[in-house]
């Protein structure tokens, strides 16, 4: 009966369109505005809704001090026929040891063992973890704030030109540095730190570079070092072709104007500008591309990077904000 009335009405009654249309459009107000309480993604925003709603997750981060530094020095005349140079810096006294062809399969099970058998602190511990399943061990005592630089080779006794090809079940070299004294790894969280190096051979010639850095707790966790992606500076070093003559000149003149900086605060060399507004200091960091290029002003702003388009999935902070955060006031 009701669908013989529908019928009736749609073929004699102008009214059925102008009912549809009205309720059509009642509803769709209604969802715009929020009348039934449902949460439907819309553009119709105010700014302060969008601000927050566009802000990335903040990883909450907790600052630790590594003991340990290690570089190549001279990566491009490294290869395994000639060895390879590595510059420390430890702030305590560390023991250096290089173990060369070291077993893919039996560092990252020693890694896992660490977290859930015993603690790596010390080479011997890495040594049993591993079932010596190396070629050549090399041992060195590094003084603490040394900068020492310490000429790794594997002896030519072993008779290795190469690795194979890729992928290999050996490393070329696995670097560990340890703390030497027993009671520094009762102050650090970080007690040891694992470097993996790449060294060209005959077979993979690519330069010689650090592949992986693992820091090892004391707590058993133990974390994949890696490299942030900051922006060049934009304001150019200074020249040093410049006389002191012609310096004493424009810090006369600054000071006239009133912009003369002390002598107490020098400029950071290291500063970088946020790439969005060049005003603010670059704090953030955005995950999971590790570019550090947003102050905490802009930092709201972006769900993309603004470097290299990629989506944020987390962000954290380098130092403390300079303005409180109200999701965290919130929260706390």
């Amino acid at each position: 009966m009701a669908a013989v009335f529908l019928v009736t009405l749609y073929e004699y009654s102008p009214l059925f369109y102008i009912a549809v249309v009205f309720t059509c459009f009642i509803v769709t107000t209604g969802l715009v505005l929020g009348w039934f309480g449902w949460d439907v993604p819309v553009i119709l925003r105010n700014s302060e809704e969008t601000q927050f709603s566009t802000r990335a997750f903040k990883k909450q981060m907790r600052q630790v001090k590594n003991p340990f530094g290690l570089e190549i020095t001279n990566s491009s005349a490294a290869s395994l026929a000639t060895g390879m140079t590595l510059t420390t810096d430890c702030l305590e006294d560390s023991r250096l040891t290089c173990y060369w062809g070291c077993s893919v399969q039996k560092l990252y099970e020693a890694l896992q063992k660490h977290a859930y058998c015993f603690r790596i602190s010390t080479p011997q511990a890495l040594e049993e973890a591993l079932y010596s399943d190396y070629l050549h061990r090399e041992q060195y005592f590094i003084k603490k704030h040394s900068k020492e630089e310490i000429y790794c080779q594997l002896p030519s006794d072993t008779e290795i030109e190469d690795f194979g090809p890729v992928p290999r079940s050996r490393y070329p070299l696995v670097a560990l540095l340890t703390l030497a004294d027993e009671d520094d790894r009762e102050i650090y969280d970080i007690i040891s730190m694992v470097s993996v190096i790449h060294i060209p051979d005959k077979t993979y010639k690519l330069p010689c570079r650090i592949l992986y850095q693992y820091l090892i707790l004391a707590q058993g966790q133990f974390y994949d070092l890696k490299q942030l992606f900051m922006s060049a500076n934009n304001s150019p070093p200074p020249s040093n072709d410049e006389s002191p003559e012609d310096r004493s000149v424009e810090q006369s003149l600054l000071e006239k104007v009133g912009l003369a900086g002390n002598d107490g605060d020098p400029v950071e060399e290291s500063s970088r500008d946020c790439v969005v507004c060049q005003n603010g200091g670059v704090n953030w960091v955005l995950l999971p591309c590790r570019h550090a290029c947003l102050c905490d002003s802009c930092v709201r702003y972006f769900k993309q990077c603004p470097m290299c388009r990629q989506f944020v999935q987390e962000s954290f902070a380098l130092c403390g904000q300079k303005e409180p955060d109200k999701d965290l006031l919130e929260t706390s």
